[in-house]
Parts: C-alpha cells; structure tokens; sequence
C-alpha cells in the first residue's frame, strides 16, 4: 500500500462525543490500539474517562478533552481541531444525532478530510434531528457504517442514496489460543455425557433492545439450561421478577457488569443475542472468537457474521418458541457445538479481527485523502 503523505506520517483525529463506554467507545478503542503505529493518533473527546479509556489503547497517543454544551464548545471544537492540523477527523457516532457539533467543526476545515461511523442504525421522527443528520451526513468524505445492512439502513432512514455508505464491520483482537478453545470444549463434552447442565451465556445491557425477557421465558421452556447473563441496566428488577415468576430464578444469574465479559466465555458452552435491534455487537465477535456457537436474530448486520447452522443458529427477534428450538437442539448435540464454534472461530479470524478493521479503516483514509472533497447537497434520483 503506497503512503498518502511521504514528509511526514498520516495524523488522524479520532472524536466521539460520547458520555458512556459501550461497543461503540470499545470498537473505537480497539482501531486506536491496532492502526499503524506509523500513523499519528489524537483522541478527542468531551468525556475524560471515555477519552483516555480510548487513548490507553495505545500509551503514546495525545488527547484532547473539550466542552459539550452551547457556542462556546463549538468555538473550542473548530479552534482545537483547526491547531492539531490533522489529515483525517474520524468522528465515531453511537447513535446517527450524535457528533453534531464534532462534525459541523470538521466540515468547516477545508483541508481535512472527514470520515463519519454510524455505529447503530437508528431512526429519528424529529424533523430537525431527521434533517440536521441528512444534511450532515451528505457532507463527509467518507460513510461507515457497521455492516453492509447497517449501511442500507442508514441509506434509506436518511435517503443518502444507494451504496453511499460503505460497510466496515466491527473487530475485536483474539483473546482465545486454539487449545484454551479446544479444551474448553472437551470439558464441555464430558459434562454433557455426565448430564450437567448447557451454560448459555448471554452479554449485553439490561434494556428492552436487548431482549433478555425473551431469553428467560425461553430458559423456563427447556430443562437442563442454565443461563448466565453479564451486563447492567434499568431492566434488571423486571427480569429478576419474571424469572421468580417463571421459576427459574435458580437458573438464570444476573451477574451484572463485569470488566472483562470475555473471560467469561470458557464458562459457556453457547451464547444467545435474541436482541430487538443491533449494528455489529463486538459480543458477538468475541463468542465467535472463542469458538462459541451463538444464536442470534436476524436483525441489524449479525446476519453478516452468524451463518444459519453454519457459525450459529438464526431465529426471529421476539420469538420465544424459535429461541427454545434452538437451545433444544444444541443442548441436546455437543457434537454440533463444537462444529458450529469451530466454524464460527475460523470465519471471525478471517473476517472480524481488529487487525482486519485497522486495514480496512487505514485504505479509507488513505483513499479519502487521494481524492478531492465532494459534499452532496443532493441525492440523484435512483435509476429506473
């Protein structure tokens, strides 16, 4: 790959606005950590800790904590962005609104290419939200989103035109050597032939996206599963009440948050994401990683990744019945556990590595700073 810049190496500017860590701030992370250490790296942020949690990927990148609220944070964007001089300003997004005053700064600089990640394709039915993320949107040099249906998404939420978002799916380094993987599994086999029970694991916020009531009322259908669920959020009395309802309390555990929900994935021998709404969950990659066979809805692009009876299993999004077959039938075949993991661990080496996301985002910027700016400030109807 010929470089862009041959006196001095590339500077990207890498912004979120964000408050909170979630798969978007940790994705982000993951990029700053893997990317060229050829390529200078400034984290810019309005939050202190999410700014350094990122910064931390990689010790020697600077960082910048700016305002979030009113003119004045606006000033401060233009001015800090303006004096670091970067190549690329690549604004990473966890919901499509987000960023707005991150990105209106960056449009005004006209030597620096702008380069805009959606991680969650999410609609809005405020008018202005609906136009100020159009108007911004049609502005950027370059459009990510997570997955190739994230990009659709995105495209038509926002009538950005056909194939104008690119897709880049998410990556997560390989925590998981092939024989911890293996071992694992044969530890699962003996405890299947000694009638212990499915570990089903599940990682995610405790809110209705993510559908763990779903998970529950399936748990209480099938005998010998136990469920494991690592997250936190408002819904955990809900769900604690409905497994006391369903009385199954003494197998499902709410274990809350935990620092890292990848050590965990040894203890389980499936993971489910019955999830109502998702772009590309870094927890999906990770179970795949570690050669767990995940089942998955169809929604948002983990289609992408979880291949029916392939790398998991595929069901609908709030179909109890459809979830129960499927714990039933990997409950009930070990053999098809482990050729599911095995399967799903090849394919995220091949396809969803951090190292994988870093090469395809550094020929982006690369390719963005090759080509003249072009904002849109229309969309050309779609042939007949």
């Amino acid at each position: 790959m010929k470089p862009i810049l041959s006196d001095r190496s590339l500077h990207v500017v890498v912004y979120t606005d964000s408050a909170g860590l979630g798969g978007a701030e940790i994705s982000l992370g993951h990029l700053v950590g893997t990317v060229s250490k050829e390529i200078q790296i400034t984290v810019v942020g309005v939050s202190e800790p999410i700014v350094n949690f990122i910064a931390d990927r990689r010790p020697t990148t600077n960082r910048r904590i700016l305002s979030d609220r009113g003119f004045f944070s606006f000033l401060q964007h233009i001015y800090t962005f303006y004096g670091l001089r970067p190549d690329i300003i690549h604004i990473n997004l966890c919901s499509p609104w987000a960023g707005a005053i991150g990105l209106m700064a960056a449009l005004l600089l006209p030597q620096v290419r702008t380069v805009r990640v959606d991680q969650l394709p999410l609609r809005t039915t405020d008018i202005l939200t609906l136009w100020r993320t159009r108007l911004l949107s049609l502005r950027v040099d370059a459009h990510v989103a997570v997955g190739e249906a994230s990009a659709r998404r995105m495209e038509d939420f926002y009538a950005l035109g056909r194939n104008t978002v690119i897709s880049i799916p998410n990556g997560v380094p390989d925590f998981a050597p092939s024989g911890a993987v293996q071992s694992a599994f044969t530890q699962a086999q003996g405890n299947q032939a000694q009638g212990k029970w499915m570990v089903v694991g599940s990682i995610g916020r405790l809110d209705a996206m993510k559908a763990h009531d779903v998970f529950i009322q399936a748990i209480a259908e099938v005998e010998g599963v136990a469920a494991v669920i690592l997250g936190e959020g408002e819904q955990r009395s809900s769900l604690e009440r409905l497994a006391v309802e369903l009385g199954v309390s003494d197998r499902v555990k709410l274990m809350g948050w935990v620092e890292q929900p990848q050590s965990y994935l040894a203890n389980f021998d499936v993971v489910a994401m019955p999830s109502r709404s998702e772009g590309f969950p870094l927890a999906m990659v990770e179970a795949m990683l570690a050669a767990r066979p995940v089942i998955a809805t169809r929604v948002g692009s983990m289609p992408e990744a979880i291949l029916d009876h392939q790398t998991g299993i595929l069901i609908e999004k709030n179909d109890v019945q459809s979830l129960v077959r499927a714990l039933q039938e990997l409950r009930d075949n070990p053999k098809l556990r482990i050729q599911l993991g095995n399967q799903a661990r090849n394919f995220a080496l091949a396809q969803f590595t951090a190292e994988a996301m870093a090469t395809k985002y550094e020929r982006l910027w690369q390719q963005s700073l090759s080509n003249p700016r072009s904002p849109r400030f229309r969309v050309s109807r779609p042939p007949d």
